[in-house]
């Protein structure tokens, strides 16, 4: 791991920060392999086998909560990565710092909330 490039990219955070955002992506990461692990196993009883036969939406449901959870999951490991390569905590857009309370509230943040709004705002 490149330390100078990590002092540079995340100048606004301590170590004590990064060690908090990567206990915190290392939790998010656990919770989304066992929540795409539940989503993915075998129905366990006859009454949920039925009900989901017998719904059509709580399939669909089941569907967008597995979307979901890989989504959140690849986010939570590329930042994990760019922690490891040096580069977490630079937008990717602009290559400015991402705000240290960004990346406290959203510790797999790609964007610092100037280019995020731009972002959303995009059709």
């Amino acid at each position: 791991m490149n330390h100078q490039t990590i002092s540079r990219s995340t100048a606004q955070l301590s170590a004590d920060d990064l060690a908090v955002l990567r206990e915190n992506l290392h939790e998010q990461r656990l919770f989304r392999q066992e929540q795409l692990q539940q989503l993915s196993g075998p129905v366990t009883s006859r009454i949920e086998d039925r009900l989901l036969q017998q719904a059509a939406s709580q399939i669909e449901v089941h569907i967008k909560l597995a979307a979901s959870a890989h989504m959140v999951l690849a986010d939570v490991e590329a930042a994990l990565a760019r922690m490891d390569d040096g580069t977490y905590g630079t937008c990717h857009l602009c290559r400015r710092p991402v705000e240290r309370e960004r990346l406290l509230i959203v510790p797999q943040a790609r964007y610092c909330a100037r280019c995020q709004q731009v972002k959303e705002a995009i059709p």
